[in-house]
């Protein structure tokens, strides 16, 4: 494995673990199942995807009502997941392929189950008391502020014994907790380094940007909005610049274990507050998502815009990362459009994610092309989604069984899964892209064993052409190496001579389609539709 700051070099594959693979028949996906495929994510040949890194959902003991982020465990494994042995095995055999595991970590809620809350509910005078956040008001009728939460309705739960709320953003069976308390702060770090201990390689940090809470519990500011989580201002509750401390604190016990990772979360679309979490100078995590990027239309100039705001704000203090599809947001294949052409757009996309400065980020299945899955009133599981059917329908579609071949069930089980699998199985499966040599597996698999041995890619800076409204150009440039990427996005087919490069020639070392003649002259660059071509200039 690479040595210190790995994931800048890395290919990171996201796994819901309930969703990759069941080895027991319970229709759920397990440790045991994930172990069962390393090979298919990594077994040192280009046969496999060649992925680096996998980041797990949680795998905590958890009463799953929000599949698993509510947590009642934080040092032990789930048993519809396996065991700790499991998880050591997992690790093991991972490390031995040279692929990294990352955990999900999850520092502002518990389960309303967890020991700490147990103990926290059961007086006022409790010593884990004020490790959550507990209200008093005049009465159950009268709130403490008019915060609401996320998955909707009012953030404070009325508790009958203690005659006081406790807040919680999520679900009332998710209580936040007090990170102003430095004994709270302790014990989440040491929770961290109980995984550390055990050879974890980093953390997912879910929504770190909603740690901190307002001292003096002030109420929202009104604004314009649909329901009534979305008619207030956001200021009080989530988003505080205080939390950057908690980033700190967190990057000090990542450089106790040296060469460990911390990506985070931060669900706000202001890029500059999403930068103050990072840290260069070790006060903060290595990467943050980029909500922006992923949640952008199929569109190259704007692509160009978050890129280049990710390079101008995030490049400054930590190292940019970028992703398309997780288990919150629609899958990308389906939000770029869908119908026939949808392999097409997604073979671009790809391109585009694996030829970037930066850290990539995989959701399971986008490898081969899986689709978000239609489902029902009755197949919904996810609480806001139970809640606002119609109007939204909730994340479970994309949470939906990895389609791994067209026997039943898609071959992830041999019984029902949680979850139906997309009606698309039988022809948008592992087994069946494996096959064809033209498939969106097969480019995948092919493009990122080619970013392995390219300096430009993993080390080289990113510079924009101006390609017209078509086309993403731009140049990846190394010590040792300079290439030129471009990939259409119209589907018809372009030509255009990228300014700054005139009279310039190279030799094409990557592309989505047959060219006969590998020499190029950048007075004139030829792209079929969705036609995507990597020259070395």
């Amino acid at each position: 494995m690479r040595s210190t700051e790995w994931w800048k070099h890395a290919v990171v594959y996201q796994i819901y673990p309930r969703s990759f693979k069941d080895s027991n028949g319970d229709g759920i996906g397990d440790i045991g199942g994930i172990l069962s495929r390393l090979d298919y994510l990594n077994d040192g040949t280009d046969s496999s995807l060649g992925i680096d890194a996998i980041w797990l959902n949680p795998v905590y003991p958890s009463p799953q009502y929000d599949f698993g982020y509510d947590i009642m465990d934080h040092r032990n494994i789930d048993p519809q997941y396996g065991s700790l042995e499991d998880f050591d095995r997992l690790l093991a055999e991972a490390h031995r392929r040279g692929i990294r595991i990352i955990m999900d970590f999850v520092p502002s809620v518990t389960s309303h189950l967890h020991p700490w809350f147990i103990e926290s509910r059961s007086s006022a005078a409790s010593p884990k008391r004020d490790w959550y956040l507990w209200r008093r008001t005049s009465g159950r009728t009268e709130y403490p502020n008019n915060w609401y939460g996320f998955f909707g309705g009012r953030a404070w739960e009325w508790d009958n014994k203690t005659g006081e709320f406790y807040y919680h953003n999520s679900l009332p069976e998710q209580p936040d907790l007090n990170w102003r308390n430095p004994e709270v702060a302790r014990a989440m770090l040491d929770n961290m380094r109980f995984w550390y201990d055990r050879g974890v390689d980093g953390f997912r940090i879910d929504v770190l940007n909603y740690v901190y809470k307002d001292r003096e519990f002030r109420s929202n500011p009104p604004c314009l909005g649909r329901r009534p989580y979305e008619m207030q201002r956001h200021i009080y509750e989530k988003d505080l610049t205080e939390s950057y401390e908690v980033a700190g604190m967190m990057r000090a016990v990542a450089d106790e274990y040296g060469e460990k990772m911390l990506v985070g979360e931060i669900y706000n679309p202001d890029i500059e507050y999403a930068a103050g979490f990072l840290g260069e100078n070790k006060d903060g995590v290595n990467m943050v998502f980029n909500f922006s990027f992923a949640e952008a239309p199929f569109n190259p100039r704007r692509f160009r815009k978050e890129i280049e705001n990710s390079e101008r704000v995030i490049a400054k203090r930590g190292w940019p990362s970028y992703f398309l599809s997780n288990h919150d947001i629609t899958r990308h294949i389906s939000r770029f459009g869908g119908g026939a052409r949808s392999m097409e757009r997604a073979r671009v996309a790809a391109a585009m994610l694996l030829t970037l400065r930066g850290t990539p980020f995989l959701y399971m299945g986008e490898e081969m092309g899986m689709a978000q899955t239609p489902l029902s009133r009755r197949d919904i599981l996810d609480p806001p989604g139970q809640r606002y059917w119609p109007f939204y329908k909730g994340r479970d579609g994309a949470r939906t069984p990895m389609q791994w071949s067209a026997a039943p069930y898609a071959g992830f089980s041999t019984a029902r899964p949680w979850l139906p699998v997309h009606p698309d199985y039988p022809k948008v499966n592992v087994e069946k892209a494996s096959g064809d040599s033209s498939s969106l597996l097969r480019f995948y698999r092919r493009l990122i064993w080619f970013r392995k041995e390219q300096s430009a890619l993993l080390d080289g800076s990113i510079r924009f052409l101006d390609a017209g409204g078509k086309t993403l150009a731009f140049l990846r440039e190394s010590e040792r190496q300079l290439l030129l990427v471009c990939m259409d996005f119209s589907g018809g087919g372009t030509r255009f001579s990228p300014r700054g490069l005139e009279g310039a020639s190279g030799r094409l070392v990557f592309s989505s389609h047959d060219i006969s003649n590998p020499e190029i002259s950048c007075d004139s660059i030829k792209l079929p539709p969705y036609g995507v071509m990597i020259a070395e200039i």
